[in-house]
Protein backbone atom coordinates (compact mmCIF):
# COMPACT_ATOMS: atom_id res chain seq x y z
CA UNK A 1 0.00 0.00 0.00
CA UNK A 2 1.21 3.50 -0.79
CA UNK A 3 -0.10 7.03 -0.39
CA UNK A 4 0.75 10.24 -2.22
CA UNK A 5 2.46 13.13 -0.44
CA UNK A 6 2.47 16.66 -1.77
CA UNK A 7 5.83 18.18 -2.70
CA UNK A 8 6.62 21.57 -4.23
CA UNK A 9 8.69 19.78 -6.88
CA UNK A 10 6.53 16.72 -7.66
CA UNK A 11 4.22 14.40 -5.71
CA UNK A 12 6.07 11.85 -3.60
CA UNK A 13 4.61 8.42 -2.95
CA UNK A 14 4.88 7.31 0.66
CA UNK A 15 6.15 3.74 1.13
CA UNK A 16 4.30 1.88 3.86
CA UNK A 17 5.61 -1.66 3.35
CA UNK A 18 7.74 -1.33 6.48
CA UNK A 19 5.20 0.30 8.80
CA UNK A 20 4.90 -2.85 10.91
CA UNK A 21 8.67 -2.87 11.45
CA UNK A 22 8.67 0.76 12.48
CA UNK A 23 5.82 0.17 14.91
CA UNK A 24 7.53 -2.79 16.61
CA UNK A 25 9.53 -1.69 19.65
CA UNK A 26 11.22 -5.04 20.36
CA UNK A 27 14.27 -5.47 18.08
CA UNK A 28 14.04 -9.26 17.99
CA UNK A 29 10.44 -9.27 16.81
CA UNK A 30 11.23 -6.43 14.43
CA UNK A 31 13.97 -8.50 12.83
CA UNK A 32 11.52 -11.36 12.30
CA UNK A 33 9.28 -9.03 10.29
CA UNK A 34 11.98 -8.02 7.82
CA UNK A 35 11.71 -11.00 5.47
CA UNK A 36 8.03 -10.77 4.53
CA UNK A 37 8.14 -6.98 4.30
CA UNK A 38 11.17 -7.13 2.00
CA UNK A 39 9.48 -9.62 -0.34
CA UNK A 40 6.40 -7.41 -0.67
CA UNK A 41 8.49 -4.29 -1.21
CA UNK A 42 10.66 -5.92 -3.88
CA UNK A 43 7.64 -7.04 -5.87
CA UNK A 44 6.05 -3.60 -5.74
CA UNK A 45 9.26 -1.67 -6.34
CA UNK A 46 10.12 -3.59 -9.50
CA UNK A 47 6.75 -2.56 -10.91
CA UNK A 48 7.54 1.16 -10.56
CA UNK A 49 9.98 1.08 -13.48
CA UNK A 50 13.58 2.23 -13.77
CA UNK A 51 15.25 5.65 -13.97
CA UNK A 52 16.76 6.77 -17.26
CA UNK A 53 20.32 7.02 -16.00
CA UNK A 54 22.51 6.50 -12.94
CA UNK A 55 26.11 7.67 -12.70
CA UNK A 56 28.65 7.46 -9.90
CA UNK A 57 31.41 9.98 -9.18
CA UNK A 58 34.34 9.65 -6.77
CA UNK A 59 34.69 12.71 -4.53
CA UNK A 60 37.39 11.92 -1.95
CA UNK A 61 39.33 9.19 -0.18
CA UNK A 62 39.60 9.55 3.56
CA UNK A 63 40.90 7.75 6.65
CA UNK A 64 38.34 6.19 8.97
CA UNK A 65 38.87 4.37 12.26
CA UNK A 66 39.06 0.61 11.77
CA UNK A 67 37.26 0.04 15.06
CA UNK A 68 34.26 1.97 13.72
CA UNK A 69 34.11 0.74 10.14
CA UNK A 70 34.65 -2.98 10.87
CA UNK A 71 33.00 -2.90 14.25
CA UNK A 72 34.74 -5.38 16.59
CA UNK A 73 35.47 -7.78 13.71
CA UNK A 74 38.82 -6.83 12.12
CA UNK A 75 42.02 -8.45 13.35
CA UNK A 76 44.30 -5.85 11.77
CA UNK A 77 45.98 -3.57 14.33
CA UNK A 78 46.05 -0.58 11.95
CA UNK A 79 44.07 2.33 13.38
CA UNK A 80 42.57 3.50 10.09
CA UNK A 81 41.04 2.01 6.97
CA UNK A 82 40.63 3.99 3.76
CA UNK A 83 37.20 4.84 2.36
CA UNK A 84 36.23 6.26 -1.03
CA UNK A 85 33.27 8.61 -0.75
CA UNK A 86 31.10 8.88 -3.86
CA UNK A 87 28.17 10.83 -5.25
CA UNK A 88 25.39 9.26 -7.29
CA UNK A 89 23.46 11.21 -9.93
CA UNK A 90 20.07 9.82 -10.95
CA UNK A 91 17.90 11.04 -13.84
CA UNK A 92 14.30 10.09 -14.64
CA UNK A 93 11.21 11.55 -16.27
CA UNK A 94 7.83 12.25 -14.78
CA UNK A 95 4.76 10.80 -16.56
CA UNK A 96 4.37 14.13 -18.38
CA UNK A 97 7.93 13.84 -19.68
CA UNK A 98 9.44 16.41 -17.30
CA UNK A 99 13.02 15.44 -16.37
CA UNK A 100 14.12 15.13 -12.75
CA UNK A 101 17.63 14.97 -11.31
CA UNK A 102 18.61 13.67 -7.88
CA UNK A 103 22.05 13.93 -6.28
CA UNK A 104 22.77 11.39 -3.56
CA UNK A 105 25.69 12.30 -1.27
CA UNK A 106 26.72 15.57 -2.97
CA UNK A 107 29.18 16.30 -0.18
CA UNK A 108 30.83 19.71 -0.03
CA UNK A 109 34.15 18.10 0.81
CA UNK A 110 35.83 21.40 1.69
CA UNK A 111 33.28 22.31 4.36
CA UNK A 112 32.93 18.69 5.50
CA UNK A 113 36.51 18.86 6.78
CA UNK A 114 35.23 21.19 9.51
CA UNK A 115 33.26 18.37 11.13
CA UNK A 116 34.62 18.21 14.71
CA UNK A 117 35.98 14.66 14.47
CA UNK A 118 37.78 15.19 11.17
CA UNK A 119 39.00 18.66 12.15
CA UNK A 120 40.63 17.21 15.28
CA UNK A 121 42.07 14.31 13.29
CA UNK A 122 43.60 16.74 10.79
CA UNK A 123 45.17 18.79 13.58
CA UNK A 124 46.85 15.68 15.01
CA UNK A 125 48.02 14.25 11.68
CA UNK A 126 51.30 15.37 10.06
CA UNK A 127 50.75 16.96 6.66
CA UNK A 128 52.77 14.31 4.83
CA UNK A 129 50.76 11.48 6.35
CA UNK A 130 47.47 13.28 5.76
CA UNK A 131 48.27 13.64 2.06
CA UNK A 132 48.93 9.91 1.87
CA UNK A 133 45.62 9.06 3.54
CA UNK A 134 43.25 11.60 1.99
CA UNK A 135 42.95 12.53 -1.68
CA UNK A 136 40.42 14.85 -3.33
CA UNK A 137 39.05 13.13 -6.42
CA UNK A 138 36.36 15.49 -7.67
CA UNK A 139 33.84 18.13 -6.70
CA UNK A 140 30.10 18.18 -7.15
CA UNK A 141 29.77 20.98 -9.71
CA UNK A 142 32.64 19.76 -11.88
CA UNK A 143 31.22 16.23 -11.88
CA UNK A 144 27.87 17.57 -13.09
CA UNK A 145 29.47 19.60 -15.86
CA UNK A 146 31.42 16.55 -17.02
CA UNK A 147 28.16 14.86 -18.02
CA UNK A 148 26.41 17.97 -19.29
CA UNK A 149 24.14 18.56 -16.30
CA UNK A 150 23.76 22.17 -15.25
CA UNK A 151 23.44 23.02 -11.55
CA UNK A 152 19.99 24.50 -12.25
CA UNK A 153 18.87 21.09 -13.56
CA UNK A 154 19.11 19.50 -10.09
CA UNK A 155 15.73 19.00 -8.40
CA UNK A 156 16.66 17.02 -5.28
CA UNK A 157 19.66 16.41 -3.08
CA UNK A 158 19.73 13.90 -0.26
CA UNK A 159 22.15 12.10 2.04
CA UNK A 160 21.80 8.85 3.93
CA UNK A 161 22.21 11.03 7.03
CA UNK A 162 23.71 14.41 7.85
CA UNK A 163 27.02 13.38 9.43
CA UNK A 164 29.72 15.82 8.23
CA UNK A 165 27.34 17.57 5.83
CA UNK A 166 27.15 21.33 5.25
CA UNK A 167 24.66 22.11 2.47
CA UNK A 168 24.67 25.90 2.68
CA UNK A 169 26.49 26.37 -0.63
CA UNK A 170 24.08 24.00 -2.36
CA UNK A 171 20.70 25.39 -1.23
CA UNK A 172 21.62 28.79 0.22
CA UNK A 173 20.87 30.66 3.42
CA UNK A 174 18.30 33.27 4.40
CA UNK A 175 20.87 35.65 5.88
CA UNK A 176 24.65 36.13 5.87
CA UNK A 177 26.82 33.29 7.14
CA UNK A 178 29.77 34.75 8.99
CA UNK A 179 32.20 31.95 8.18
CA UNK A 180 31.60 31.65 4.42
CA UNK A 181 29.55 34.71 3.34
CA UNK A 182 29.66 37.48 5.97
CA UNK A 183 28.31 40.26 3.76
CA UNK A 184 25.27 38.61 2.18
CA UNK A 185 23.16 35.44 2.29
CA UNK A 186 24.79 32.42 0.69
CA UNK A 187 23.51 32.15 -2.87
CA UNK A 188 22.64 28.56 -3.81
CA UNK A 189 24.86 26.89 -6.36
CA UNK A 190 22.00 24.44 -6.98
CA UNK A 191 19.25 27.07 -7.23
CA UNK A 192 16.33 24.71 -7.91
CA UNK A 193 17.36 21.88 -5.61
CA UNK A 194 15.50 20.80 -2.51
CA UNK A 195 17.10 18.89 0.35
CA UNK A 196 15.04 15.75 1.03
CA UNK A 197 15.73 14.71 4.61
CA UNK A 198 14.05 12.70 7.32
CA UNK A 199 12.31 15.03 9.73
CA UNK A 200 13.82 13.12 12.66
CA UNK A 201 17.33 13.78 11.34
CA UNK A 202 16.68 17.52 11.11
CA UNK A 203 15.13 17.65 14.56
CA UNK A 204 18.07 15.82 16.12
CA UNK A 205 20.33 18.73 15.15
CA UNK A 206 18.51 20.99 17.58
CA UNK A 207 19.82 19.13 20.62
CA UNK A 208 22.67 16.74 19.90
CA UNK A 209 23.73 14.02 22.31
CA UNK A 210 27.45 13.73 23.20
CA UNK A 211 27.63 10.57 21.07
CA UNK A 212 26.45 12.62 18.08
CA UNK A 213 28.41 15.84 18.55
CA UNK A 214 31.69 14.80 16.87
CA UNK A 215 29.95 13.99 13.58
CA UNK A 216 27.57 16.89 12.88
CA UNK A 217 27.83 20.59 12.00
CA UNK A 218 24.56 21.87 13.50
CA UNK A 219 25.40 25.55 12.93
CA UNK A 220 25.09 24.92 9.19
CA UNK A 221 21.35 24.19 9.50
CA UNK A 222 20.12 27.13 11.55
CA UNK A 223 19.44 29.51 8.67
CA UNK A 224 18.93 27.50 5.49
CA UNK A 225 16.34 28.67 2.97
CA UNK A 226 13.22 26.97 4.30
CA UNK A 227 11.67 26.71 0.85
CA UNK A 228 14.61 24.52 -0.19
CA UNK A 229 13.95 21.80 2.40
CA UNK A 230 11.52 18.88 2.04
CA UNK A 231 11.23 16.96 5.33
CA UNK A 232 9.85 13.44 5.04
CA UNK A 233 8.68 10.87 7.55
CA UNK A 234 9.69 7.38 6.47
CA UNK A 235 10.15 5.98 3.00
CA UNK A 236 9.12 7.67 -0.25
CA UNK A 237 9.16 6.87 -3.95
CA UNK A 238 10.75 9.80 -5.76
CA UNK A 239 10.44 8.48 -9.30
CA UNK A 240 10.36 5.25 -11.31
CA UNK A 241 12.75 2.86 -9.61
CA UNK A 242 14.04 5.57 -7.23
CA UNK A 243 13.14 5.29 -3.55
CA UNK A 244 14.33 6.39 -0.14
CA UNK A 245 13.72 3.72 2.51
CA UNK A 246 13.91 4.64 6.17
CA UNK A 247 16.74 2.69 7.84
CA UNK A 248 17.30 4.25 11.27
CA UNK A 249 19.90 3.11 13.74
CA UNK A 250 23.20 4.51 12.53
CA UNK A 251 21.41 7.81 13.04
CA UNK A 252 17.83 8.42 14.07
CA UNK A 253 17.00 9.76 10.61
CA UNK A 254 19.07 7.48 8.40
CA UNK A 255 17.63 6.45 5.06
CA UNK A 256 18.82 4.30 2.18
CA UNK A 257 18.65 5.06 -1.53
CA UNK A 258 17.14 2.11 -3.41
CA UNK A 259 17.35 1.87 -7.20
CA UNK A 260 15.81 -0.47 -9.76
CA UNK A 261 18.11 -1.04 -12.74
CA UNK A 262 18.71 -3.34 -15.69
CA UNK A 263 20.72 -5.60 -13.37
CA UNK A 264 18.14 -5.62 -10.60
CA UNK A 265 17.67 -3.75 -7.35
CA UNK A 266 20.55 -1.88 -5.71
CA UNK A 267 20.84 0.07 -2.47
CA UNK A 268 23.34 2.47 -0.97
CA UNK A 269 23.92 3.97 2.47
CA UNK A 270 26.69 4.11 5.06
CA UNK A 271 25.25 1.49 7.40
CA UNK A 272 28.22 -0.67 6.41
CA UNK A 273 31.49 0.19 4.66
CA UNK A 274 31.82 -2.84 2.35
CA UNK A 275 29.45 -5.12 0.49
CA UNK A 276 30.98 -8.08 2.32
CA UNK A 277 29.85 -6.60 5.63
CA UNK A 278 26.35 -7.70 4.60
CA UNK A 279 27.60 -11.20 3.69
CA UNK A 280 30.55 -11.63 6.08
CA UNK A 281 30.65 -15.37 5.43
CA UNK A 282 32.24 -14.49 2.05
CA UNK A 283 34.79 -12.02 3.43
CA UNK A 284 38.54 -12.57 3.30
CA UNK A 285 39.29 -9.61 5.58
CA UNK A 286 41.04 -11.23 8.55
CA UNK A 287 38.62 -11.57 11.44
CA UNK A 288 35.36 -10.66 9.71
CA UNK A 289 34.10 -14.14 8.85
CA UNK A 290 35.29 -15.52 12.20
CA UNK A 291 33.53 -12.78 14.17
CA UNK A 292 30.29 -13.29 12.29
CA UNK A 293 30.35 -17.05 12.88
CA UNK A 294 31.36 -16.90 16.54
CA UNK A 295 28.82 -14.27 17.50
CA UNK A 296 26.03 -15.39 15.17
CA UNK A 297 25.78 -11.96 13.56
CA UNK A 298 24.94 -11.80 9.86
CA UNK A 299 26.18 -8.23 9.30
CA UNK A 300 29.17 -6.13 10.40
CA UNK A 301 28.08 -2.60 11.29
CA UNK A 302 29.63 0.77 10.61
CA UNK A 303 29.48 1.90 14.21
CA UNK A 304 30.94 5.35 14.76
CA UNK A 305 27.76 6.44 16.57
CA UNK A 306 25.92 3.81 18.56
CA UNK A 307 22.59 5.61 18.53
CA UNK A 308 20.55 2.42 18.22
CA UNK A 309 22.76 -0.57 17.48
CA UNK A 310 20.02 -3.21 17.30
CA UNK A 311 17.93 -1.03 14.99
CA UNK A 312 20.93 -0.43 12.74
CA UNK A 313 21.54 -4.18 12.61
CA UNK A 314 17.93 -4.72 11.54
CA UNK A 315 18.24 -1.95 8.95
CA UNK A 316 21.30 -3.69 7.48
CA UNK A 317 19.38 -6.96 7.24
CA UNK A 318 16.57 -5.06 5.54
CA UNK A 319 19.01 -3.57 3.03
CA UNK A 320 20.47 -6.94 2.08
CA UNK A 321 16.96 -8.41 1.86
CA UNK A 322 15.59 -5.91 -0.65
CA UNK A 323 18.47 -5.94 -3.14
CA UNK A 324 19.56 -8.53 -5.70
CA UNK A 325 22.74 -10.56 -5.80
CA UNK A 326 25.70 -9.28 -7.79
CA UNK A 327 25.95 -10.62 -11.32
CA UNK A 328 29.73 -10.27 -11.07
CA UNK A 329 30.03 -12.37 -7.91
CA UNK A 330 26.76 -13.71 -6.44
CA UNK A 331 28.36 -14.20 -3.04
CA UNK A 332 27.80 -10.48 -2.59
CA UNK A 333 24.67 -8.36 -2.78
CA UNK A 334 24.09 -5.25 -4.89
CA UNK A 335 24.76 -2.86 -2.04
CA UNK A 336 27.23 -0.01 -2.53
CA UNK A 337 28.36 1.80 0.62
CA UNK A 338 28.24 5.56 0.11
CA UNK A 339 31.76 5.51 1.55
CA UNK A 340 33.29 2.24 0.37
CA UNK A 341 36.25 0.39 1.86
CA UNK A 342 39.28 0.80 -0.42
CA UNK A 343 42.59 -1.04 -0.57
CA UNK A 344 45.52 0.94 0.83
CA UNK A 345 49.05 -0.32 1.46
CA UNK A 346 49.07 1.78 4.63
CA UNK A 347 46.23 -0.36 6.02
CA UNK A 348 47.32 -4.00 5.72
CA UNK A 349 44.74 -6.59 6.65
CA UNK A 350 41.78 -4.42 5.64
CA UNK A 351 41.67 -4.80 1.85
CA UNK A 352 38.12 -5.50 0.66
CA UNK A 353 37.32 -8.87 -0.85
CA UNK A 354 34.97 -7.33 -3.41
CA UNK A 355 34.36 -3.75 -4.55
CA UNK A 356 31.38 -2.48 -6.54
CA UNK A 357 32.85 0.95 -7.25
CA UNK A 358 29.46 2.52 -7.91
CA UNK A 359 26.13 2.03 -9.63
CA UNK A 360 25.82 2.60 -13.37
CA UNK A 361 22.69 2.31 -15.47
CA UNK A 362 21.09 3.56 -18.68
CA UNK A 363 21.88 6.37 -21.08
CA UNK A 364 22.07 10.06 -20.26
CA UNK A 365 20.12 12.38 -22.54
CA UNK A 366 20.49 16.17 -22.22
CA UNK A 367 17.51 17.80 -20.50
CA UNK A 368 15.44 20.45 -22.24
CA UNK A 369 15.99 24.03 -21.14
CA UNK A 370 13.97 25.07 -18.11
Amino acid sequence: MTTTLESPVAPLTRIDHFDALDAEAQPGRQLQLVGDAAVAFRSWFRSTGTPDWIGTFDLVTLPYPTRFGLYRAAMSPVPFVTLTHRMLVIRWREPDGHPRTLLFEPTDTELARRTPYFARLSERTPDVLERLMSHPLGDVITCLHRVGIQPADVDYITFDHLHTQDVRRWIGTASPAMDISPAAPVQPLLPNARLVVQRAELESLRSLHPLQLPWYQPHAYTDLRSEAITPIDGGVLLGPGVALVSTPGHTIGNHTLVLNTDTGIWATSENVIAAECLTPEASRIPGVRRWSAEWGEEVILNANTLEDTARQYNSCVLEKSIVDRSRVDPRFVQFVPSSELTRNTLAPGTAPTFVHGGIFHGMLAPPPSR
